[in-house]
């Protein structure tokens, strides 16, 4: 019940919403004729791959979203470097490059070079001239019952990603008694005074040689 002597709510309920209303029934014709484009690029691009070029592993950024796993924008030079994949000739056999990146993950490296490996091991590049033998007329184009023996990649590249997890055990007294806190900063100023204890180290040595003589 409305209580005190209030406005009504001026409800619009005469628009002829009626004429505006956007159907969908288009839908499942839609979905046939892309199905039908798709076809028709994979015959024109045959026997190259319809999905793309080959692209990266990578983390998302940010501490909110770096444990899912995407494609990224390319391979870095090391990662082509340590695949044996030229970098002029990357583009042309389908791998991306991307000059920007830096491989600072040892883990996602070594999972982006095995990527290049196991896709080059798959490849099937055609020469773009065939060069003629001495006393052969011709070269026979072809046929088209040895390239429909080619696997067509229709999806992107697969990947499956397996996080790593630890089994579970008993805790002991001495993890009890362990500080991360502790350890890390100790480490660090191991590191911060590495300089130093060289320098005594160099020092002392010195001294010793300079005793024995």
């Amino acid at each position: 019940m409305v209580k005190h002597n209030n406005q009504l709510v001026n409800n619009h309920f005469r628009k002829n919403w009626d004429r505006r209303v956007r159907t969908w029934f288009n839908q499942p014709g839609r979905k046939l004729r892309r199905q039908q484009n798709r076809q028709k690029k994979a015959a024109l691009v045959y026997p190259k791959p319809v999905s793309g070029s080959l692209r990266p592993l990578v983390r998302c950024p940010t501490q909110r979203y770096n444990m899912k796993v995407r494609l990224g924008r390319g391979f870095t030079l090391g990662e082509l470097k340590a695949a044996n994949v030229n970098v002029h000739e990357a583009r042309g056999l389908g791998i991306t490059v991307d000059y920007r990146r830096e491989d600072r993950n040892r883990e996602t490296q070594n999972a982006n070079v095995q990527r290049l490996k196991l896709y080059r091991s798959k490849q099937v590049v055609f020469p773009r001239k065939v060069k003629k033998v001495k006393g052969q007329k011709g070269v026979k184009p072809e046929k088209k019952e040895d390239l429909a023996a080619v696997v067509q990649q229709t999806k992107p590249f697969p990947f499956v990603v397996r996080p790593a997890h630890e089994s579970s055990r008993a805790i002991t007294p001495a993890m009890k008694s362990s500080s991360a806190w502790k350890t890390i900063r100790s480490a660090r100023a191991k590191a911060n005074r590495a300089g130093e204890a060289a320098k005594k180290a160099a020092a002392a040595a010195n001294i010793v040689g300079a005793e024995t003589k």
